[in-house]
């Protein structure tokens, strides 16, 4: 290139889209924007290993995210959009990168969309600072809710604490507006000088490194466009009006399994409620309990813990919701704790979940309310030990959706029902796995014991001829132990207050 094309290319101002968690070019509103202002848009994705590390990012999410990269990239090149991939060492190092990248390619204007976790808030003020001393423009758009966080309000103008009349005054606004996924513009007027003036300067245009990252194989989870949005189209289509009626059962294929997709941002939630009421346009009677507007109150629930974890900063900090809970006396048991990690609890459908966990990075939900509840109420273990394993786990794993669960489970959180409710894992295992053929799956070492044992196989005759361990805890007396350790941390708390 000689001297004065580079001098023109130079001239150019262009617009930075930074991807985070939304690796999709459908339904991308800081993308919308990007194209709008109507300069030349280079991409950039950062990758950030040992903040990862610090967030307890499971391998197989950072895997599906790389995999997703791929097919991201192309669809961003099919608009003549260039994707730029670059490594920082932590969200601390953000600011510098983001700048330097700003003036090696003529950045006046960075689009990105918000996110709501308290690191990633801090992260993005001191990156917009370091740009306002640039004197660059910083763009940051709401775009991983449906309703952004602070739009649902009690009439006092607060953050609403109980699910029910929040999802109340969702719907109400939800159904006074319009609210459709964007789209993005036909053509992208994008000259060929932005490709010239990256190549050779970085690795945009060759393939993506593999991460600096202990990854594990997502391959169960297909990344490319058209199989997403089938699954999207397939479960709204057979599965969501039969939602509420199987949802609960984990040997039943009746949930959608779109959570890995919206944890990274390569489906939003707006597409799901978009595919979800074209579908059934019933879904939206909330006095018909319909199973599709089950399904859309679970899309609620991620919006409330959204809204709650951007309005209370101390849910990113490892604190309760539930102050008083701070006084809870936890056991530690590191036997205990193996035990539940590995599946060898001597409880069928807790090692069975625990199970699907470790190999496949994903748990049915009602599992992961009774495993979650057992760690807590049975184990009586510290909530924050397991809501840090599930993450590192979880192919889905999103703070506000797995710290919301886990307080849910651990009566911590905003949940209206008290501390005294506490799952008996034998009567759920027989109600949901009633002849447990889910536990059988998981449990391959029980596949001989008698439908009425499968769930106390201990209780069988034959049961010194398993290997399985018996059960490391009484649930009857951890139940009256777990209840009366909350009790006395209210009383504490309450006294504390009083003085």
């Amino acid at each position: 290139m000689n001297s004065k094309s580079q001098s023109t290319i130079s001239a150019v101002n262009h617009a930075l889209l930074w991807l985070r968690a939304d690796l999709r070019v459908t339904d991308n509103t800081a993308l919308n924007y990007a194209i709008a202002s109507g300069l030349p848009v280079i991409a950039v994705y950062i990758v950030t290993p040992m903040q990862w590390y610090q967030h307890h990012i499971s391998g197989r999410q950072i895997d599906l995210i790389e995999r997703r990269l791929h097919v991201v990239k192309q669809q961003l090149n099919d608009i003549n959009i260039p994707l730029l991939v670059v490594e920082c060492h932590d969200f601390s190092t953000v600011p510098a990168t983001i700048a330097t990248l700003c003036q090696q390619h003529q950045i006046s204007a960075v689009y990105c969309n918000r996110q709501h976790p308290w690191n990633e808030k801090q992260r993005d003020f001191a990156v917009e600072q370091a740009l306002i001393a640039q004197d660059r423009q910083w763009h940051c758009v709401d775009d991983y809710c449906v309703l952004p966080p602070g739009s649902v309000l009690t009439q006092q103008q607060k953050m609403y604490k109980v699910f029910t009349p929040y999802r109340n005054a969702w719907l109400k606004q939800f159904l006074s507006y319009n609210y459709q996924p964007v789209t993005n513009s036909d053509k992208v007027t994008f000259s060929q000088h932005c490709l010239n003036l990256l190549e050779g300067k970085s690795k945009v245009n060759g393939d993506i490194q593999t991460f600096n990252y202990s990854k594990q194989d997502s391959l169960l989870w297909p990344v490319d466009e058209s199989a997403i949005q089938q699954r999207l189209q397939m479960f709204c289509e057979t599965k969501a009006e039969y939602y509420q009626q199987q949802r609960d059962f984990p040997a039943i294929d009746g949930t959608s399994c779109l959570s890995p997709y919206l944890a990274i941002g390569a489906l939003s939630a707006r597409q799901c409620l978009a595919a979800l009421m074209e579908a059934l346009p019933q879904c939206v009677e909330i006095n018909k309990q319909n199973g599709a507007f089950v399904w859309l109150s679970e899309v609620i629930w991620r919006e409330f813990y959204n809204h709650l974890l951007d309005s209370y900063g101390r849910l990113s900090k490892h604190q309760p919701f539930q102050l008083y809970t701070h006084h809870v006396r936890w056991l530690e048991n590191s036997d205990h704790l193996h035990a539940w990690q590995q599946g060898k609890t001597g409880f069928p459908i807790v090692d069975a979940a625990m199970r699907q966990l470790a190999t496949t990075g994903w748990m049915h939900n009602r599992l992961r309310m009774i495993s979650a509840s057992f760690l807590v109420k049975d184990m009586l273990c510290d909530w924050r030990i397991g809501e840090q394993w599930f993450m590192q786990q979880l192919i889905d794993g999103e703070l506000a959706s797995n710290n919301g669960g886990w307080q849910w489970a651990a009566s911590t959180g905003t949940d209206a029902q008290p501390y005294f409710r506490v799952f008996n894992p034998t009567t759920q295992s027989e109600r949901f796995d009633p002849n447990g053929e889910f536990i059988r799956q998981w449990v391959p070492e029980l596949q001989y014991v008698p439908d009425k044992y499968i769930h106390s196989p201990s209780l069988w005759s034959g049961f010194g001829d398993v290997d399985y361990p018996l059960p490391i805890v009484d649930h009857k007396q951890m139940r009256l132990l777990a209840i009366d350790s909350y009790k006395q941390a209210k009383t504490c708390y309450d006294s504390q207050r009083e003085a």
